[in-house]
């Protein structure tokens, strides 16, 4: 048994009208914990509970603490989440509501992260909220989702944080088969790492996270991604918070649904016609994201 459920999978009118082809969109946001990340944290939490971790801690101020806060709950396991100084009282106060234990420690992801590798005892496990296999063998499972209803898409499009989605994307599209479906990874600027690192050619880290989308905030994408990037058809856009942030209003509006600037991105590339025009069938991974709310992102739309 999976802690994630199986989201729907839809074409959208409105998307497709505006966009003259096929947009299919796969609801992440719809898990319980308001993101994808509950797929890959799930599979790593029961993983590790299995193998007899009787307390799980993580670093995150946002979807990766939630799922990892939601998978202990579900298991009867307790879970301490290190939050930067950065992460909103709406989002530690979600972390709670899930019975996590939350300290705030330091300015970043980064030191949080640090932190949290000093509280680890002989029977905890480290949930990382990217760069760990066992989460991209569980994010593949959206892929194999997809497939069982028989579409195959002739392009992918999804945002870029750490790059444990893109990591366990193209995991899920090569045991299905797919290696010769593109994806169109995006992130916006200001957080754009993977851009970064495929323009050097190297693994690189930013000075700094400077773009509202905080969920795409590592400062270095993780090395797996930038190997995907090498051994999978992957193209790297970059589109700006503004655009981000009216995807995410466009798909309240056309879809009812609420997502973050981090899921904004990737849907912002819908608006790019050029970027489009070699592809009839377009999926794009609604990846959600549970911490933002409908005046946050309209304040950040007024900064922007």
């Amino acid at each position: 048994m999976t802690l994630h459920i199986h989201t729907p999978l839809i074409e959208s009118r409105p998307l497709s009208l505006s966009t003259a082809r096929s947009i299919w969109l796969k609801l992440e946001a719809l898990q319980p914990c308001g993101s994808f990340k509950l797929r890959g944290v799930g599979h790593a939490c029961q993983t590790h509970h299995a193998r007899g971790a009787r307390h799980f801690v993580s670093s995150s101020g946002g979807n990766a603490g939630l799922a990892v806060a939601y998978a202990g709950r579900q298991l009867g396991v307790p879970v301490t989440v290190v939050v930067p100084e950065t992460t909103t009282e709406h989002a530690k106060q979600l972390l709670r509501l899930e019975d996590a234990r939350v300290v705030v420690r330091g300015s970043s992801w980064q030191e949080a992260n640090a932190h949290a590798q000093t509280l680890l005892g002989p029977e905890d496990a480290f949930i990382h909220p990217f760069d760990d296999p066992l989460l991209w063998t569980g994010h593949a499972s959206m892929i194999d989702e997809v497939a069982a209803t028989g579409m195959k898409p002739d392009a992918l499009v999804l945002s870029v944080g750490g790059g444990g989605l893109l990591s366990g994307v193209v995991e899920g599209l090569r045991r299905n088969g797919w290696t010769d479906v593109p994806v169109l990874a995006v992130e916006t600027h200001g957080a754009a790492s993977l851009h970064a690192a495929m323009a050097a050619g190297h693994s690189v880290e930013l000075p700094g996270i400077t773009s509202v989308a905080t969920s795409l905030g590592a400062k270095r994408v993780a090395d797996q991604a930038l190997a995907c990037s090498r051994e999978h058809p992957l193209y790297s856009h970059v589109v700006s918070d503004r655009e981000a942030l009216q995807a995410c209003e466009r798909l309240l509006r056309d879809h009812r649904l609420l997502v973050e600037p981090a899921c904004g991105a990737a849907l912002a590339l819908l608006e790019r016609p050029e970027v489009l025009a070699p592809y009839r069938q377009v999926l794009v991974i609604v990846c959600g994201g549970a911490t933002a709310t409908l005046e946050q992102i309209r304040a950040w739309r007024e900064q922007a």
